[in-house]
């Protein structure tokens, strides 16, 4: 993590890391994406005949999860989060999911969190869910934040 502070605040990223990661894909040269999934987007489980490498699938989400639990990501959590389901049988169409988050990473790699003191110590937080969103079983998906005195923690 990178660390730098100013009059406004502390800032924290994780650009060598997102850097490293790209590198490491074959993704330093790609052609970058505005955001880290498609619209609409719904990823389904995976039929026995359609295999691909479960090892590298699980490696890269395990990094992927690493980035957006460690804070300054917050931005890919939901993608993460739909990419991390099919760890145990995954397929191609959720490969290619994985490697839009990484083409993502390309736009922002240096995007992070601005801590600023805002004078108070407040506690916010909101939650939405997606209503019975799964395709399969009808269950809902609900994400939430939290803020302490105006800054996004959680």
């Amino acid at each position: 993590m990178e660390f730098a502070r100013s009059k406004e605040g502390i800032f924290v990223n994780q650009r060598k890391y997102v850097l490293d990661l790209l590198d490491e894909t074959g993704l330093l040269g790609c052609k970058p994406v505005e955001t880290p999934i498609g619209l609409n987007l719904k990823l389904q489980p995976s039929k026995a005949e359609e295999g691909v490498n479960k090892e590298q699938y699980q490696r890269l989400v395990r990094r992927l999860i690493y980035l957006s639990r460690t804070r300054p990501r917050p931005d890919i959590a939901f993608a993460v989060s739909m990419v991390s389901q099919f760890m145990h049988s995954p397929r191609p169409d959720h490969f290619n999911a994985v490697y839009r988050i990484l083409r993502y990473f390309k736009e922002t790699p240096g995007r992070g969190l601005l801590f600023k003191n805002h004078g108070h110590l407040q506690v916010e937080a909101y939650t939405d869910p997606d209503w019975a969103g799964s395709t399969l079983d009808r269950r809902s998906t609900s994400s939430y934040c939290t803020f302490i005195g105006g800054n996004f923690v959680t």
